[in-house]
């Protein structure tokens, strides 16, 4: 039987763990090609195995820091030519605490990841697609960029909601080519995040109810960007959390945000 991905090949960024892991998972089942970026190579030389042989997929490890701004060029320079149908970019983490307590040095190196490094991958693949007159990008974004930010991870949902427009303007441009951009906008979910980040022992009192699970963020992001929606926002939950603060004043819905988010927040 004729899979989505038979032809096709998808690159994934952040691919290691998390949304990036289960999309890596999700592609190879639907027959995609696999090219898997991150830091980790254990990890990345173990999944490729993986998923090459459980969905007799053809997969490449490049390892990378997208934290060096010549990172998207490496990476296209390894693939060798090889097209790319279908475009993750999911490679991301916070940095927690007041912005004036963190070294510049660490606020540029996270823009550098959660913006520049976006851009710039989606700016050299794109081209091939508009070519071939087909192609899908995926850019995770969060909840956070559509609801007022709180104090502490100063930068994080600012740098969400400039995916989610850059992803908006994207796809009304790419779409008359046959390429789909979408914004996947998750809360919570399941991942390695707020161990990076230092937060996990704050995370432990958070209702239930307010967690997703990465595999179906991946599974809701790969149908809204098949469907040719521009923007999805995972989970029944946080679909009414963001119609909530909408229709609050705004004053009142900062107020709510920054209430809620300081009890999560590392100083």
């Amino acid at each position: 039987m004729a899979r989505d991905g038979d032809g096709k090949t998808a690159l994934v960024t952040g691919a290691s763990s998390g949304i990036g892991k289960a999309f890596a998972e999700l592609l190879a089942e639907k027959g995609y090609g696999l090219i898997l970026t991150a830091r980790r190579r254990e990890r990345l030389d173990a999944l490729a195995a993986e998923l090459g042989q459980r969905h007799g997929v053809a997969t490449k490890v490049v390892v990378a820091d997208l934290a060096e701004p010549d990172a998207a060029e490496r990476i296209v320079a390894a693939l060798g030519g090889a097209r790319v149908d279908l475009l993750v970019n999911n490679a991301g983490y916070g940095v927690p605490g007041s912005y004036r307590n963190v070294p510049w040095a660490g606020h540029q190196a996270f823009m550098q990841v959660m913006v520049m490094a976006v851009c710039d991958l989606t700016y050299r693949l794109l081209p091939g697609m508009v070519e071939r007159g087909w192609g899908r990008i995926i850019n995770i974004a969060s909840v956070a960029g559509m609801v007022p930010s709180p104090a502490g991870h100063t930068l994080y949902g600012a740098s969400k909601a400039f995916l989610i427009r850059f992803s908006e303007a994207l796809a009304a441009e790419s779409a008359p080519h046959g390429v789909h951009v979408t914004a996947v906008c998750p809360g919570f979910t399941y991942s390695e995040f707020h161990d990076v980040t230092g937060t996990r022992d704050k995370m432990k009192d958070m209702p239930r109810m307010l967690w997703l699970d990465a595999p179906t963020v991946a599974r809701e992001g790969y149908e809204a960007v098949m469907n040719g929606n521009p923007v999805v926002v995972n989970g029944r939950i946080y679909r009414m959390l963001v119609w909530f603060t909408g229709v609050l004043p705004q004053r009142l819905a900062r107020w709510v945000s920054g209430g809620a988010g300081g009890r999560y927040r590392k100083a």
